[in-house]
């Protein structure tokens, strides 16, 4: 869990403009991952019940359970 109670946001493209913000806890699957343009890493998610997308992520803000 993120300590800072900050949401994730979520971008159409890695370091992309934001579409959305993620509250922490929410349960998501990766579709895809990709670096940017600096070799960060970024992962595509969607929702885990029911595969509803949200976008791209800064991948080093996931925490896998």
């Amino acid at each position: 869990m993120d300590p800072t109670g900050t949401p994730l946001n979520a971008r159409v493209a890695p370091n992309g403009p934001i579409v959305g913000a993620l509250n922490n806890g929410l349960l998501v699957a990766i579709v895809d991952t990709r670096d940017d343009a600096n070799g960060r890493p970024w992962a595509f998610i969607v929702r885990a019940k029911d595969g509803h997308p949200f976008g791209w992520v800064f991948r080093e803000f996931i925490a896998c359970f």
